[in-house]
């Protein structure tokens, strides 16, 4: 499936705008979530063979292998994603206010660097309708898939009223969810990246941690897992503020990292405005997750993404510390099944770390 994509049906989707391919892999989608028999049968071959239950934040994620948020920005196909093999999906950037986002064109493909840059800007329906959708899907008990929700500030509403803001997504979408992303890492949102700092971090952490313990006490279940996406673009100093904004707030996790405004290698000349995703990102998405892990002595979990493209990058990303990983710009260079091929060699992955140490452990035994 992966030569047929990259030789065969690549280039007649690169001959398209790039957000009208976008358009049509999301229509594909939409269409195979609604061919349930064939969704289910995709679904179970591929996660009979790349199945490794990954337990974080109190969730059964049955991969390591997620599809980052902005492929299904409207929750229209979320519910196919097992088929491709993903172990959890994330909606999203879902706003409380629905928006048309930056004018267009705003995605562009540059393949010899296996990257993107877009400047969407949240396009979304906004969180009433998407909230409405969610809800004919049926009970989360019956999902076969891990459901994160990422929501981000509104456009229109201005940063002393963010906390608000993202308060009102939170109370429309937090029945719908296995856990909420805190998106304030876009760079194509003005000022959006100013909540990252700790003039209004802390606040937005506290509000929604008050609002998510308030509404498991008064539906008598556990708060949902609350994530925080932040950018790459931050100084290792900013980050360490940043976590500890996190530890004091009790958030469970980081997602590591958005979309860069650097412009590194080939693309210094390059001018397009918007966050660069791919290959390039690779790197500094490392480092980050990285100085994460030592920073928290690994006691914060951490979900890594970043020019995530095949096998060998996924373990990179696991091995500098995230313990699930999210992949988007490389499934459109490497096709809709790659989230399979990953999630098959972690499992070989895992089972030979576990053969070895099993193989050391009897070796141990007999010495002694």
């Amino acid at each position: 499936m992966g030569w047929f994509y990259e030789k065969l049906l690549r280039p007649i989707l690169f001959l398209q705008d790039p957000e009208k391919a976008h358009e049509y892999a999301v229509l594909s989608l939409r269409t195979l979530s609604r061919l349930t028999p064939i969704c289910r049968l995709m679904e179970r071959c591929n996660q009979r063979k790349s199945c490794a239950p990954i337990s974080l934040f109190g969730l059964q994620f049955p991969n390591a292998v997620g599809l980052a948020a902005g492929m299904d920005k409207n929750a229209l196909f979320w519910n196919a994603a097992g088929a491709l093999g993903f172990g959890h999906v994330e909606i999203g950037t879902v706003t409380h206010l629905p928006q048309l986002g930056n004018p267009r064109p705003r995605i562009f493909r540059y393949p010899d660097q296996q990257a993107i840059i877009n400047r969407l800007g949240f396009n979304n329906d906004g969180a009433e309708v998407i909230a409405r959708r969610l809800d004919k899907t049926g009970s989360a008990k019956k999902r076969r898939i891990i459901l994160g929700i990422n929501i981000g500030k509104s456009r229109a509403v201005p940063l002393d009223g963010a906390a608000s803001d993202y308060l009102d997504s939170f109370q429309l979408l937090a029945d719908y969810a296995d856990y909420i992303t805190i998106n304030i890492s876009s760079p194509n949102t003005p000022e959006l990246r100013k909540l990252q700092g700790e003039e209004f971090l802390p606040n937005l952490l506290a509000v929604l941690r008050g609002a998510n313990i308030y509404r498991a006490q008064k539906l008598g279940v556990k708060p949902i897992p609350l994530l925080l996406k932040i950018s790459p673009d931050l100084s290792f100093q900013e980050i360490d503020g940043i976590l500890a904004s996190v530890i004091d707030n009790k958030i469970d996790g980081i997602i590591a990292t958005n979309t860069t405004m650097a412009r590194p290698g080939t693309f210094s000349i390059v001018e397009e405005e918007g966050g660069l995703s791919g290959a390039p990102l690779h790197a500094r998405s490392l480092e980050i997750i990285n100085h994460i892990y030592r920073s928290t002595e690994g006691k914060l979990p951490i979900i890594g993404v970043g020019g995530i493209d095949g096998p060998e990058t996924a373990a990179r990303t696991i091995d500098a510390g995230a313990t699930l990983i999210q992949i988007y710009t490389g499934m459109i260079y490497k096709g809709p099944l790659l989230a399979a091929k990953i999630a098959r060699h972690e499992r070989s992955r895992m089972n030979r770390s576990l053969a070895s140490r099993v193989s050391e452990l009897r070796a141990k035994t007999r010495v002694d």
